[in-house]
């Protein structure tokens, strides 16, 4: 098919593919937009999860307005998760997304140019959808990697706060103290936990916006029973001993659990690698043997 009808195609195909999402996302971006104009200066309204950026000007606008509200909803809780790393803020990550996807088809339509077919347009079309995600899969990644690492540090830091609170510290006090003395990423979302406390925000918000930003269900379990404690009256040195002894046990069950995935890790490299090579060493000689005898 000559290349002009393909850029017809183009010409048709993206403006609606555009189009469409901007026109849906429309009215509930102009909501979003006004109750965060008629929540202004509200404390609850400040902190929520998701919220939009600030309006930006120029190309950072146009960014903005071809993205639906739902996509830019699940990127800012993406960055949340994986800790806001350095370079990875929202209008870098659209920009990217956007970048390599016509990056990756102006390559391969220049590919395909000079040998068009229907598989390879299908080809072209399927390696720009997955630039187009790759940003926000290396994201998801980095997450990952910090759910872990939370999910390992946190039966010491409750063993921490545990200490202090039995030798006569408040759970506030000792919540601080185990986020100025501790690194590593839960002392990090502790510490901006302590932040949140200090500049007024309720306690209860500030420990499940904790529980949200982390995703750690162990952690949201020590929230959960936190704010059940706090209103029921139960002693918080029993609440955080009973706590840190489920989160050291469920520690031991995940590495466990990989210690267990390991010989089904095995067998790939072993079937793949190892055995041709031993029936060569093995079994190879006596073929040879054989070849020369009835040769």
């Amino acid at each position: 098919m000559p290349l002009i009808v393909w850029a017809a195609v183009a010409a048709l195909v993206l403006p609606v593919a555009v189009g469409l999402p901007v026109a849906v996302s429309r009215a509930g971006r102009s909501n979003a937009v006004a109750r965060q104009n008629l929540g202004r200066g509200l404390v609850t309204q400040v902190y929520e999860v998701g919220t939009l950026e600030a309006r930006r000007t120029g190309a950072g606008a146009v960014l903005r307005t071809l993205t639906p509200e739902t996509a830019a909803r699940r990127i800012r809780h993406m960055i949340d998760v994986a800790g806001r790393p350095e370079g990875f803020t929202m209008t870098r990550l659209l920009w990217a997304k956007l970048v390599l996807a016509v990056a990756v088809l102006l390559v391969g339509g220049l590919l395909v140019a000079g040998s068009p077919g229907p598989l390879a347009v299908v080809a072209v079309l399927a390696a720009a959808l997955g630039a187009y995600h790759l940003p926000e899969a290396a994201l998801w990644g980095r997450g990952q990697e910090r759910q872990q690492a939370i999910a390992r540090e946190l039966p010491d830091v409750l063993d921490q706060m545990t200490i202090a609170v039995e030798a006569g510290l408040g759970f506030e006090t000792a919540l601080a103290r185990a986020a100025t003395t501790g690194k590593g990423a839960l002392a990090e979302e502790l510490v901006r936990t302590v932040h949140d406390v200090a500049v007024g925000r309720p306690r209860r918000a500030a420990y499940e916006a904790l529980a949200t930003r982390t995703e750690v269900p162990e952690l949201r379990r020590f929230v959960g029973a936190v704010n059940q404690a706090d209103t029921y009256g139960v002693p918080i040195a029993d609440v955080l001993r009973v706590q840190a002894d489920e989160a050291r046990v469920k520690r031991r069950q995940r590495a466990e659990e990989q210690a267990m995935k390991v010989p089904v890790k095995v067998v790939f490299p072993l079937v793949v690698c190892i055995l041709p090579a031993i029936l060569i060493v093995v079994v190879g000689p006596a073929v040879l043997g054989i070849i020369g005898v009835l040769g």
